[in-house]
């Protein structure tokens, strides 16, 4: 195993491609591609271009002017190489020797990536490196304190295939609250003027019903005595319809 992945590492080109193919992989499974930028040049007074950069919401919270989350990948070759021969071997101090070297190339290039591609506030104060397998990445985490001086001390999370999936998977749920908080700042807007409509509804509503008391006492009396006429004629059509046929009697009167 060991044997063929030094066979991997041998080709430059490919362990070159490697890393870039797995974090692009990663961050398209995860991002839209509005949400991430490659060779993005974050620095504004450093040359180089970060591999990939994340956009974060800017310090107006919109998207025009972005905060920069720079992603660079990174594959210590040689000294990783020493390092699992070092395992082959299994002599302790090779080991160990080897693994020395493998965590000052891995600092080295930690502080690399802060000088060149961290500038806050055009990026975050702190950048991931990606590094594309996840033994790689388990040699860093079981080297004591290494990964804590690398995030203490230069600002840098290491993360593997894995980690940087919960990463972006992370940052998505932020993106995601961030659209609900604008989305609900809409719908406050919305019901702010829907509020102003009704306010306004109900002054119509006032001075209808102060024009339908003044209809009402012209008439003759408030609307309870209008009422009361209303309930009178009724009694009185109910009388009327309950006269039994009174047609022949009145003509009888009208021949007499």
């Amino acid at each position: 195993m060991l044997e063929g992945l030094k066979k991997v590492l041998t080709n430059v080109s490919t362990r070159g491609a490697m890393g870039e193919i797995q974090a692009e992989r990663i961050l398209e499974q995860i991002l839209a591609p509005a949400q991430y930028g490659k060779n993005v040049k974050t620095h504004p007074e450093c040359k180089g271009q970060v591999e990939f950069a994340i956009k974060l919401p800017g310090i107006d919270g919109t998207m025009d002017e972005p905060v920069w989350l720079p992603i660079d990948c990174k594959f210590p070759k040689e000294d990783y190489e020493r390092l699992l021969d070092a395992y082959e071997t299994g002599d302790k101090k090779a080991v160990e020797k080897a693994y020395s070297t493998f965590e000052s190339n891995v600092t080295a290039k930690a502080k690399t990536i802060r000088k060149e591609y961290v500038s806050a506030p055009h990026t975050t104060d702190f950048a991931v490196m990606f590094l594309p397998t996840e033994g790689l990445y388990a040699d860093v985490v079981r080297r004591p304190g290494l990964f804590e001086s690398l995030q203490r001390d230069h600002q840098i999370v290491v993360t593997g295939p894995s980690t940087l999936a919960a990463f972006v998977n992370s940052l998505q749920m932020g993106f995601r609250t961030l659209a609900l908080e604008t989305n609900a700042s809409q719908v406050y807007n919305v019901l702010g003027t829907v509020k102003t409509e009704f306010v306004k509804f109900g002054e119509h509503l006032g001075k209808l019903h102060k024009q339908l008391n003044t209809a009402a006492n012209t008439i003759g009396g408030d609307g309870e005595s209008i009422q009361r006429r209303l309930r009178a004629m009724e009694r009185a059509l109910k009388e009327v319809e309950a006269l039994d046929s009174p047609s022949n009697e009145i003509m009888n009167l009208l021949e007499d």
